[in-house]
């Protein structure tokens, strides 16, 4: 059966923030949203560089050096090995591009460290 993922549809069964849902996977690689309020943690991804997008609302990505402001429609690839700290002052959502088994916190750990691999 072939069908669209709707987005507001998957976004409409959960509320938790900084817990990403994997809605596709292509070849080794996933596709997830999420919902992302206030400030995440410093961290890393020392493997792979990590696509956001932005589907609704302000998302900003500080880096040691500076900071880039997404808005609805944009995205940025953050390079492999660089560490940043995504916020959102207001509830924003994304939809995030990585390999199989990536974990949210990177090699930081910690309270946000969300369970891997859950589908919507």
């Amino acid at each position: 059966m072939h069908a669209p993922i709707n987005l507001d549809e998957k976004f409409s069964k959960f509320s938790e923030h900084w817990s990403p849902r994997v809605v596709a996977e292509m070849n080794d690689y996933q596709f997830k949203i999420a919902k992302v309020q206030n400030e995440f943690v410093w961290h890393s991804h020392s493997d792979t560089d990590e696509v956001f997008i932005v589907i609704e609302g302000v998302l900003e990505i500080q880096f040691r050096d500076g900071e880039v402001t997404l808005k609805a429609g944009e995205m940025y690839v953050v390079p492999k090995g660089v560490e940043h700290k995504p916020k959102a002052s207001e509830e924003c959502r994304i939809m995030l591009v990585e390999p199989k088994g990536v974990i949210n916190t990177g090699e930081a750990g910690g309270g946000l460290t969300a369970e891997n691999d859950v589908w919507v």
